[in-house]
């Protein structure tokens, strides 16, 4: 029981969990008492300056209980597979520094292509996550060092691959930017491996065996 409550996985999905029932709960009261607008406090949108705290609540709220489903399965499988290579902390705030990144993403570059200002879900944290766990992988370490790209070339593949995964994965209200964003940081982030534990260098060799 230890083991599991301790999972940053686990512990994740109980804060989409909460944040989400807290959310719903208020949509209920304000269907009877229109006062405040839940969304206003709980989505990440334009006027994100008049309420900072949205920069965390919409990264763990979500619209209804399909929305929470569908990422909490995702985040179930990507985030068991890539917590046993880092700590919880770090793991913690990849989630939370990568989901706000994604979300104002969202609310900065939805309005080009016709998308809602406001922004609520992990998806863009989810997608990040599964981008790291493509490019930190040893088979994926293999292959860029035989091919010695130069950084710039990396990060034109990373975002083509991104703006394929978004395209192929969209639907109609779907945050797209979000998921591109999300996505990207997470492929940038895998090559440059910042969820392991600082190891020396002489040491790196014997973890790529152990890693993910």
């Amino acid at each position: 029981m230890g083991r599991i409550s301790g999972s940053p996985t686990v512990q994740t999905l109980a804060l989409m969990l909460v944040v989400s029932l807290l959310y719903w709960s208020a949509q209920a009261v304000f269907a009877v008492f229109p006062l405040v607008n839940p969304a206003a406090v709980f989505a990440l949108g334009p006027t994100f300056t008049a309420t900072p705290w949205t920069l965390v609540t919409s990264v763990y709220a979500h619209a209804d209980p399909y929305h929470l489903l569908g990422n909490a399965v995702t985040l179930l499988f990507v985030g068991l597979l890539l917590e046993r290579s880092t700590t919880n902390t770090r793991f913690h705030l990849f989630v939370l520094v990568t989901g706000i990144l994604a979300g104002l993403a969202q609310v900065f570059g939805g309005s080009l292509l016709g998308q809602s200002g406001f922004v609520l879900g992990t998806s863009g944290a989810i997608f990040a996550l599964i981008g790291y766990v493509v490019t930190a992988n040893p088979v994926s370490e293999v292959a860029f060092s035989r091919l010695r790209l130069t950084r710039g070339v990396q990060f034109l593949i990373f975002a083509v691959l991104a703006v394929a995964v978004t395209v192929l994965t969209g639907a109609p209200g779907v945050a797209l930017v979000a998921h591109f964003a999300g996505l990207l940081l997470g492929l940038v982030a895998g090559r440059l491996h910042v969820l392991e534990p600082s190891t020396p260098r002489g040491e790196r060799s014997s973890a790529e065996r152990s890693r993910i």
